[in-house]
């Protein structure tokens, strides 16, 4: 992996996981299980092979139950950043962690997006593809057509640079957003103090020509509903070999 790449990662897990009951109805959505691992230690795993070597994770529903989880890594550093309060959203949850990054660019990776890899490993690819100077933040995108679980009419249009535009109204996307970015803290130099959405400081980024994004080379899975777990485990069974 490039030397350039980010050592620290922030892995999203605060979500109260309405759209997961049952299954969440005594655990947090990152302990779902799926293809035998839960859902934030495929994260995990694959910030580490990445070369991260610190995460930082947020809590909010049933944190005691992720916190003992976490305990039990022993690959990575893990620090916990929790919400008591409030949820306080895509942005607002990463604003309250940024000091952890010390002013360097970071992964952030949801918790409940895995996927199977294609050509190259996406985490490795991502770092090839980052430039702190030109960017404020790499978003990967996964394609529509191959994406399983995922609901929606996209996210992004990107251009052959790579650079990610809105969606015009009354058009569809070719791309998701699968959860992952890279993030350089600078983005956050205009944001609220308050709960609030990533998509805020995108739009940003957009109007300055700083948003960017890499395509997924494999199919994703956005691992969300009961429905969606287990399309994920039949999907992921399939490839084992007999």
């Amino acid at each position: 992996m490039s030397v350039k790449g980010p050592t620290r990662a922030m892995v999203m897990a605060a979500g109260l996981g309405t759209r997961m009951r049952p299954l969440t109805d005594d655990r947090p959505k990152p302990l779902v299980v799926v293809a035998g691992r839960t859902l934030i230690d495929h994260a995990i795993d694959r910030l580490v092979a990445a070369g991260v070597t610190l995460i930082v994770v947020n809590l909010h529903y049933k944190a005691e139950m992720l916190k003992a989880h976490l305990a039990r890594r022993r690959d990575v550093e893990i620090r916990l950043s929790e919400e008591h309060e409030e949820l306080l959203g895509t942005g607002g949850g990463i604003l309250k962690a940024l000091p952890h990054f010390r002013g360097e660019p970071f992964f952030v990776h949801n918790s409940d997006s895995i996927w199977v890899e294609g050509l190259g490993r996406a985490l490795d690819r991502m770092v090839e593809r980052w430039e702190p100077e030109t960017m404020d933040a790499l978003l990967l995108m996964a394609s529509m057509v191959t994406a399983l679980g995922f609901e929606g009419t996209g996210d992004f249009q990107m251009d052959p640079e790579g650079r990610l535009t809105r969606v015009p109204e009354q058009r569809v996307s070719p791309f998701a957003y699968p959860g992952v970015q890279i993030v350089h803290p600078r983005l956050f130099e205009s944001a609220p103090s308050a709960s609030f959405s990533m998509n805020r400081l995108w739009d940003v980024a957009i109007e300055r020509e700083r948003l960017y994004g890499i395509r997924l080379d494999g199919v994703w899975m956005h691992v969300g509903t009961p429905e969606a777990v287990s399309e994920a485990d039949a999907f992921l069974a399939d490839l084992v070999p007999a």
